[in-house]
């Protein structure tokens, strides 16, 4: 158990923006900041952040919180693990109380995985700094291949020693379950032969964190006696397999390392290895993270869009490989990321590269050797069609086939332009072309709707479409004049504002003001009225408890201690998604009336409005009513109520300068 003392110390050093800030490539805007939605791929940055308020907001996918919950939302932690996260990152000390055996038993899973590979990870990297094996094999190699000891570390490089169940025993005697091992990955377990086993054995391990630096996998180069014993069925590289924590197109090698260099250079380099990464690390190119080999998934093109909207592909001389590598750079462009390519000279990867050529000679080749991917992607299957007419007739559907990729129709229209005069060909043809593409798109999309549309004509309505509890039964107008309301209330509740006395004043006299809290005018003006929207009743009820307790009560205390509904909808009412720019006033002098400046009038006006939709409400049920009773005495009383109705609202309309019909 975390103290609650602790718990708080943590909360109250941790800045929302600096958290959200190592997920996500945020610019400001106005008093809040921006960026595009860490949980959603999106073509408008949707995303704000509030670091006034330490709060988030995501529009697109409607997640919300603190710092913490994003943590939760954006690595799937737990709450103790995002608090141990946070303390970690501001250096607080947590004194944890010893965990009983049945807290120790109730860890679920998917921490008790993470807790083993953090061990394996220790293990490796103790092996390779003090065991013999690993010094003269694995440190050995490591430094031949000319990595520092400062790179080593900074990657958590370890060594596997080559024994068969060297790590299992080490971790079994430590008191870690076998259980755990297996689900991580780390041992094999052989059910017909009865056999367990290390995963990895005689290796150079390197670790595969995600982006908070806990380790979720490994990948591992064999060395010693053990490579030169290789065959065929022992590959020379092996992965950990998917895990509870490791799903492996959802991960980019060196991403931890490498995040806060690519949203200082706007730039990401993607390269296909481990050493490739750690190379270029080591020679001053620190933005750039592997696909480890597989194919480039939609969810690690999301991954570098949170930290940059760039990215430059390296690539080696070789042509097969060049094209194989074009369906993942279509995927990028499609994403809505701008694609460039450099080609690496002949014989040559980003690793030997990097050791042949100082950090300022690879900086200043990779600069200068970055091409625009469509014109890169074009000059490569020119020289290959150079001298046959179809081929280059293949060639132009290719080209056109990436560039109908590209989600902006201004981009579209630029490459289109610039493709037209690098291949000498009528723009209007590659046009076509491209809108040949696009229709063909359009139907194969539609097919896979009717499809959809077929496997859920037999599921019940109610499974289809979950109708928002809170609203269900409320009327529109009065959802969202209560909405306005507690937005107020949240908002500038504590506030002071001046309101004529109830008193009246004598006559002659001038107007009694009296100033009171916001809250209180309030309460006083909605006193005989109930709020009808669930989460609009529950944070009303919970704002006037507490303050009638002498609480003061802030956007950030409700989002605390309210439910998760109540926080969500907090959120929901303070982050603004619209910012008027601080230009209109420091550059063109244009000033704006804002709400605090005029708070009694949006307060009395909202106030009134909200009755008017009450009395709305309260004639249409009588009006009901009249139609469903005969009685000549119910009849005349009913009359008589809607009358009364009629003139209140008539009344508060007069104030409003609404028309009544």
């Amino acid at each position: 158990m975390i103290p609650q003392e602790v718990i708080d110390e943590i909360k109250s050093r941790t800045d929302v923006l600096e958290v959200v800030g190592d997920y996500v490539n945020l610019k400001k805007n106005g008093s809040n900041f921006r960026g595009y939605s860490p949980f959603n791929n999106e073509r408008t940055p949707s995303f704000y952040v509030v670091p006034s308020k330490g709060f988030f907001k995501d529009f697109s996918s409607g997640k919300a919180g603190d710092a913490i919950t994003f943590l939760m939302d954006a690595e799937g932690m737990s709450y103790v693990e995002a608090i141990k996260h946070l303390a970690k990152k501001y250096g607080i000390d947590i004194p944890e109380e010893e965990a009983t055996d049945e807290e120790l038993e109730a860890r679920n899973e998917r921490d008790s995985v993470f807790i083993v590979m953090k061990y394996a990870a220790e293990y490796f990297q103790k092996n390779l700094w003090k065991h013999e094996e690993g010094k003269s094999i694995g440190l050995t190699y490591l430094r031949e291949r000319g990595f520092s000891d400062e790179i080593i570390e900074t990657f958590s490089l370890g060594y596997s020693l080559d024994q068969w169940d060297g790590l299992m025993q080490s971790a079994l005697k430590k008191g870690y379950q076998k259980e755990y091992l297996a689900k991580a990955g780390l041992i094999i377990q052989k059910e017909e032969s009865n056999k367990e086993y290390d995963r990895f054995r005689g290796r150079v391990m390197f670790p595969v964190h995600n982006i908070s630096g806990r380790v979720l996998a490994f990948g591992a180069r064999v060395l010693g006696k053990a490579d030169k014993q290789r065959n065929a069925a022992q590959p020379k590289y092996i992965n950990s397999p998917e895990t509870l924590i490791y799903h492996k197109s959802d991960v980019l090698y060196g991403l931890y390392q490498a995040k806060q260099y690519i949203r200082q250079e706007d730039n990401c380099y993607l390269v296909e290895g481990y050493t490739d990464v750690i190379a270029l690390y080591q020679a001053g190119v620190r933005n750039a993270v592997a696909s480890s080999g597989t194919s480039l998934t939609q969810e690690q093109i999301r991954l570098i869009g949170r930290y940059t909207q760039n990215v430059t592909v390296l690539f080696d001389s070789d042509p097969a490989g060049l094209k194989a590598s074009f369906r993942g750079i279509d995927m990028i462009l499609e994403g809505g990321l701008q694609v460039k390519a450099v080609t690496l000279p002949e014989g040559d990867d980003p690793d030997s590269l990097s050791r042949r050529m100082s950090a300022t000679e690879l900086q200043t080749y990779l600069k200068e050797h970055r091409a625009d991917f469509i014109s890169f992607k074009t000059q490569v299957y020119q020289r290959e069609a150079e001298h046959d007419p179809i081929r280059q007739a293949e060639l132009i559907r290719e080209v056109v086939a990436s560039i109908a990729k590209v989600p902006d129709p201004i981009q579209r229209q630029v490459y289109v332009k610039a493709t037209s005069t690098q291949l000498e060909i009528d723009e209007q043809t590659l046009v076509t072309e491209m809108n040949k593409i696009h229709r063909q798109q359009a139907r194969t999309s539609q097919r896979r709707d009717m499809l959809m549309e077929e496997e859920t004509q037999s599921v019940p309505e109610s499974e289809l479409v979950a109708p928002k509890k809170d609203i269900a039964n409320v009327q529109p107008s009065i959802y969202f004049k209560e909405r306005e309301i507690i937005r107020v209330l949240v908002l500038y509740g504590q506030q002071p504002i001046q309101v004529q006395e109830s008193e009246p004043a004598t006559e002659g006299s001038e107007e009694a003001l009296e100033i009171v809290k916001v809250y209180d005018y309030i309460y006083y003006e909605l006193e005989d009225i109930t709020i009808q929207t669930q989460t609009y009743a529950e944070i009303y009820q919970f704002y006037r408890e507490q303050t009638l307790a002498g609480a003061t009560v802030t956007e950030a205390w409700l989002v605390e201690h309210g439910s998760e509904e109540v926080k969500k909808e907090v959120i929901d009412l303070v982050v603004d998604h619209y910012v008027l720019s601080e230009n209109w006033e420091l550059l063109h002098e244009i000033f704006v009336t804002r709400e605090q400046d005029i708070l009694h009038q949006v307060i009395q006006r909202g106030i009134l409005e909200l009755k008017f939709a009450y009395l709305g409400q309260l004639m249409g049920e009588q009006r009901q009513k009249l139609k469903e009773t005969t009685d000549e005495v119910d009849q005349f009383q009913i009359l008589k109520n809607c009358q009364m109705l009629k003139q209140s609202q008539q009344e508060i309309a007069k104030v409003l300068g609404i028309v009544v019909g």
